[in-house]
């Protein structure tokens, strides 16, 4: 998308979500974590739940505000060019998966985790395009009813073992399907993977949920106040029949279920309106500045984030330590008797780290597309 006609609102909420993720991916232990930076334990939906939702929402919105004037195109060029990013991506997330400090420097494939982050940003991004591409509204809208509708059929239906599946993590199809295909050796848990294959589809529904925002973004008729009220509308309406579905099919991010994307959708739509009535009608925007930063270079500030964070716990100093262990008990826990209070201003002081990076190269107009 040319920079000359980005749209503010839509940059701070991506920086936000960067700078959101980084935060609750860098903690100064694990051990120590104030309870909003937790994940669910199961099922449910914590503050950091709606993270990664809100970076596969916002790539949706992204691909409608980049690909808008390439609708049912012919040009291989564009084609291949979303290929090739979606297999950057996941190119990225093997080798954050496999990095190692030592010779070999790299994990056999016998051991590998196969999915991840970035793989499903990959996958998510490169069918979403595609189907952005090739769809109007309406068959985006009858694809994400089909979705929603068919993966809590699937995960809800479908028998394991002659038994219908309880949901839990030892019993429910995505994680069967992931042992099965992916087996044991190449996924997160001994049980399941949050980032699995069959819990990628109905993330591809939240950049879904993500491309109706950039429509209406784009929609010419509307006024910006007329937009907002539709914004929040759709917000609060997701997130009510979320909590009415979830009754049924309970919030759950690691098997990505069909309440979970209404939820966290709604989420994203409700703090969207925020930053669009900041920044697009009360054209309050110095705030979101560091966001900016952040959002110009996503994706490198992230992996950079994650690669060096392995880095950290990967390399070992003579007398044992680390180096994260050594920055964080010299720099917080030397000072602080809190552990949930010095793990959090680690992340934090992760966090200014990276926002000066960010700041440097938005600066400098280098921006790094992958």
């Amino acid at each position: 998308m040319n920079t000359t006609k980005r749209i503010i609102s839509v940059d701070i909420f991506r920086g936000m979500t960067i700078a959101l993720m980084i935060l609750v991916n860098t903690p100064g232990t694990w051990n120590s974590i104030y309870a909003p930076f937790k994940h669910a334990v199961w099922h449910g939906c914590t503050p950091t739940d709606l993270v990664f939702p809100f970076f596969l929402f916002i790539v949706g919105t992204s691909i409608v505000l980049a690909y808008s004037s390439k609708k049912k195109t012919k040009d291989l060029k564009v084609y291949l060019k979303i290929l090739s990013r979606s297999a950057k991506l996941i190119i990225l997330g093997l080798f954050l998966a496999g990095f190692l400090v030592k010779f070999p420097f790299f994990k056999s494939f016998s051991g590998l985790r196969l999915p991840g982050v970035l793989q499903r940003i990959g996958l998510v991004f490169f069918i979403a395009a595609l189907l952005y591409l090739q769809s109007n509204w309406k068959i985006l809208l009858a694809t994400f009813i089909f979705i929603l509708i068919g993966y809590w059929l699937l995960m809800t239906q479908i028998p394991i073992h002659g038994e219908i599946p309880l949901l839990t993590k030892e019993s429910n199809l995505a994680a069967y399907l992931d042992l099965k295909i992916l087996t044991q050796a190449h996924i997160w848990k001994p049980e399941y993977d949050p980032e699995g294959l069959l819990s990628t589809i109905p993330a591809i529904a939240t950049a879904i949920m993500g491309m109706f925002l950039g429509l209406l973004i784009k929609h010419h008729k509307y006024t910006k106040k007329k937009k907002l009220g539709y914004i929040l509308l759709i917000g609060i309406i997701s997130i009510l029949a979320a909590d009415i579905w979830a009754v049924f099919f309970p919030l759950n991010k690691a098997l990505w279920t069909s309440s979970f994307v209404l939820y966290t959708g709604g989420w994203a739509f409700i703090v969207y309106g925020i930053i669009y009535y900041l920044t697009e009608i009360a054209n309050f925007n110095k705030w979101g500045k560091p966001f900016i930063y952040y959002g110009s270079n996503a994706i490198t500030v992230y992996f950079l984030s994650s690669f060096i964070a392995k880095t950290f716990y990967l390399t070992h100093f003579h007398n044992g330590q680390t180096p994260h262990s050594f920055l964080y008990s010299t720099f917080f826990t030397s000072w602080i008797s809190i552990p949930e209070l010095s793990s959090l201003l680690y992340a934090i002081s992760v966090i200014i780290v990276y926002y000066f990076l960010a700041r440097f190269l938005y600066k400098k107009k280098i921006f790094i597309k992958v």
